[in-house]
């Protein structure tokens, strides 16, 4: 297995052939459910293609950026890191879209170390708090855009990155949310309240 290294600063970041080929496959199962969330059923026309590229560039900057927080911060404590797709969610989560909701557990970062229960939260909660500072910076562009396409694309990048950062906050299973929770209730309660705002904001102005 080829592996692969990359330096952000003096940082080195590790990863190899099996992570980047499930990051890719989860990257396109994701895609493609959103896409059909947002088609209203409308599958068979060039609109559907579209919404599926939008939903790769999209679910590109939220997803990936997502796993990539983890990652860093896990390897920064001096942790093996890596993404594992997880096929049978991805299966699923394709199946509900037609149902118009995405169940978004594609995989996880998959971590062995010696951390304490506060690294381990501090690991957690960057994947959601990346997803949230993405949606505050679309935020402003979404009341600005006058383009279609480019609000359809930064309407969508929102939406997806809002509702990553709320789903991730979870506080059961292998969510990042139960993690955040045994670590600090409060770092927990304030970005659960964080993310419930910015889909409370998408909806209340019918994006």
């Amino acid at each position: 297995m080829q592996k692969y290294s990359y330096y952000l600063g003096k940082f080195q970041l590790h990863s190899s052939d099996k992570e980047i080929k499930d990051l890719v496959i989860a990257w396109i199962f994701i895609s493609i459910a959103f896409a059909i969330v947002r088609s209203s059923g409308d599958y068979l026309s060039n609109k559907f293609l579209i919404l599926i590229a939008i939903s790769a560039v999209t679910v590109g900057l939220g997803f990936l950026l997502h796993e990539l927080a983890h990652k860093v911060v896990a390897q920064h404590y001096h942790c093996w890191a890596e993404f594992r797709a997880d096929m049978t969610m991805l299966i699923l989560a394709l199946l509900m879209s037609f149902l118009g909701f995405v169940f978004i557990a594609p995989g996880a970062v998959m971590i062995f170390g010696n951390i304490n229960k506060r690294q381990n939260g501090i690991i957690s909660l960057a994947g959601p708090l990346t997803n949230i500072i993405i949606a505050i910076l679309l935020l402003p562009l979404l009341f600005i855009s006058t383009s279609s396409l480019w609000k359809e694309i930064i309407s969508a990048g929102y939406l997806i990155n809002a509702w990553l950062g709320l789903f991730n906050m979870i506080p059961l299973w292998n969510f990042d949310g139960i993690k955040i929770w045994r670590w600090s209730k409060l770092a927990y309660i304030v970005t659960l309240i964080i993310a419930a705002i910015l889909i409370f904001i998408f909806f209340k102005f019918a994006f």
